[in-house]
């Protein structure tokens, strides 16, 4: 019933067996695949391992069995060739055995004599077993067995005399000796020809085994090649997640997919970003709630100070004045810092979600310079532009500018009146660097390893100059990795040079 109904609507039978069989196939597929992503790495690698030393082993075992076949081969054919020599060497003696007893057969007429002749040819018969089974010397046996009776013919045809019978039994005999020899030929012929055979058949079996050992080996290395690359996709999976976490890229769920052991720890990795995430909302908030609650009574107290400066609660005496001098200044540096704290916050939450965009590095260390040339030229420094005519990358130029800004900010600030400050932009590799370079007093070696962090100030500060926040290096510096670049202090005499390192990506000329 099932088979007519399917007939009805255009499917025979075979079609039905190709479409069960497909779907066989895709169900085990499934199963398969199902079962290699709940195996962890471990058993996958073993199994990896299990599978190229099978392949090894199974081209190792046709290998050894081809040999030992050619093996046997070879020594039967080693044992037939001894048989054919024995039988060739017996045969000669059987033929000397005939012709003495028929020649003094002829002579003395003894019936013994006549008996000793056919135990002779009996015993030749014998020998000439083997090379009557030898394809190759069986006509010749044959032809040499007829002559043995012809012989025997002769023996006992009275009719001849005895010079006739002497004649026509030596013409036997030497006919006999050419069939001895002619066998003798053919064995020597033949044992040449199977050693060749079996020489050419073990040289055609090196040949096969080299060319299976060749062709294993490019496939175990294929395999190894592929399985490596499937199973190390997963590894690079991790390690492209735990960048983007050591970056601050938090967006970025974490999807593994492979081994179980691997896709188990990819989870936890994704795990571990909700909670930076949540933990980075806390401090946004947290900060965003402290410096509300600070700013309020700072607010108050400043104001307050202000009045009481200013006389509206009545004159001070010169030792209240300081004291609220004192006051006044502390609250203006406390305001500060907390702005300096919001506004780090506020770069480093900046750096996170960058709006890239083609844009010419020169065009946007111009527009830098020429934001900060008012400053500059307060205090008559030189600023020079050199190189990056060309170069394009992809980046945020708000975000970056803010890091060129305050570098540029920074070189200004340790620069003395009348000095100069360059920039030098080029591309070294897949990378452009830039690099601004000022003539100031540089940095003291001691500073050198911590001028990145935050809020650091080191010891060295221009004096005409207020002291600065400690911060501007550091937004520099999350700006800069926010791009997958570096920022270093380079070494070296005379001023301070900061060079920065971006990865050109694929906008570039």
């Amino acid at each position: 019933m099932r088979f007519d109904a399917l007939s009805q609507v255009g499917v025979a039978p075979a079609g039905l067996r190709a479409v069960t069989s497909a779907y066989t196939a895709g169900c085990l597929s499934a199963r398969v695949l199902s079962l290699v992503l709940r195996t962890s790495f471990r058993q996958l690698l073993l199994l990896a391992f299990v599978l190229i030393a099978a392949a090894l082993g199974a081209v190792s075992l046709s290998g050894l069995q081809a040999l030992q076949g050619l093996m046997a081969k070879s020594r039967e054919a080693a044992q037939q060739a001894v048989a054919l020599n024995l039988a060739v060497s017996g045969l000669g003696d059987r033929a000397t055995d005939m012709e003495r007893a028929a020649r003094q057969y002829l002579v003395l007429g003894d019936p013994a004599l006549r008996q000793r002749y056919d135990v002779a040819v009996r015993d030749a018969r014998s020998a000439l077993q083997p090379l009557a089974d030898f394809e190759p010397t069986a006509a010749l046996a044959r032809h040499w067995l007829g002559a043995a009776s012809a012989i025997r013919r002769q023996l006992d045809n009275p009719g001849l005399a005895a010079p006739e019978r002497d004649q026509a039994l030596g013409r036997s005999f030497d006919q006999l000796g050419e069939g001895t020899r002619k066998l003798t030929v053919q064995v020597q012929r033949s044992i040449a020809e199977r050693n060749q055979a079996v020489q050419d058949a073990l040289e055609a079996q090196r040949a096969r085994l080299v060319r299976q050992v060749a062709v294993a080996i490019v496939v175990v290395a294929l395999a190894a090649l592929a399985f490596g690359l499937w199973l190390t996709r997963p590894l690079r999976q991790l390690g492209r997640a735990i960048q983007a976490l050591g970056q601050g890229r938090m967006a970025e769920p974490v999807e593994i997919a492979g081994p179980s052991d691997l896709a188990s720890l990819g989870e936890q990795l994704d795990w571990l970003r909700l909670r930076l995430l949540e933990s980075d909302a806390d401090k946004d908030r947290f900060l965003r709630h402290t410096s509300h609650e600070l700013k309020t009574p700072l607010a108050a107290l400043r104001e307050g100070t202000s009045l009481l400066q200013e006389g509206v609660g009545g004159p001070l005496s010169p030792g209240q004045a300081e004291i609220v001098g004192i006051l006044r200044h502390n609250t203006a540096v406390l305001q500060q810092q907390i702005e300096d704290l919001l506004r780090y916050n506020a770069a480093a939450f900046d750096a996170q979600r960058l709006q890239r965009r083609p844009t010419r590095l020169r065009t946007l260390v111009e527009g830098v310079v020429e934001a900060q040339r008012l400053s500059a030229q307060a205090r008559r420094i030189t600023v020079t532009v050199d190189g990056g005519e060309r170069l394009e990358l992809p980046v945020d130029p708000e975000r970056l500018g803010m890091a060129l800004a305050n570098l540029m900010i920074n070189a200004i600030r340790f620069t003395p009146p009348g000095g100069t400050i360059g920039w030098r932009i080029w591309r070294e590799g897949e990378q452009a660097a830039l690099e601004i370079r000022d003539s100031g007093p540089g940095v003291p070696e001691a500073d050198r390893e911590h001028i990145f962090d935050p809020f650091f100030r080191g010891a060295l500060q221009p004096e005409d100059q207020p002291r600065g926040s400690g911060i501007g290096l550091s937004i520099v510096r999350e700006q800069v990795a926010a791009h997958g670049g570096s920022v270093t202090l380079q070494p070296g005499p005379g001023g301070a040079t900061f060079r920065i390192l971006l990865p050109l990506g694929t906008h570039h000329v």
